[in-house]
């Protein structure tokens, strides 16, 4: 991605990251939002090129199709799983393998990095992704339930 492509996108991938936090239930949408802001400050501590943070434009053929962050940490014996933060996909180009190409992409971008393991969180009610990860051989590592009262 181009410092012009991050400079759209991270507007926008802090906004779904508030608008995911707030619909979470867990915080108010102030909260939501002020968490967001703190996060992504805190992972892009430099800006654009903040080292261990890899964001890629998708492409196909001219069209921009979405986008996917990948977090690497430095090399650690302890610190060997990368991860997944964002990957998306715009609406009129879901169902086509973009999202699975974007996986297997992270997946060949960890492995550079020296990563044995690439790890994302999923919201359980995004079947679609559920499934996606499934089939790419992911396993639930850690699962959250709630009941409103």
């Amino acid at each position: 991605m181009t410092k012009a492509e991050w400079d759209e996108w991270i507007p926008r991938q802090m906004a779904g990251y508030a608008e995911h936090i707030a619909a979470s239930g867990e915080m108010s949408e102030a909260d939501a939002w002020a968490k967001a802001r703190a996060d992504t400050a805190r992972s892009f501590h430099a800006g654009f090129g903040t080292p261990g943070q890899l964001v890629f434009q998708l492409i196909a053929g001219d069209a921009k199709v979405g986008a996917i962050w990948i977090g690497v940490p430095g090399p650690s014996p302890d610190q060997q799983m990368a991860w997944v933060y964002t990957i998306e996909v715009d609406p009129a180009y879901r169902g086509r393998d973009y999202g699975r190409a974007a996986m297997v992409l992270a997946e060949d971008e960890a492995r550079r990095h020296g990563m044995t393991s690439l790890g994302l969180n999923v919201h359980g009610q995004n079947t679609v992704a559920r499934s996606l990860y499934d089939s790419l051989g992911y396993q639930v590592m850690a699962l959250q339930m709630k009941k409103p009262l």
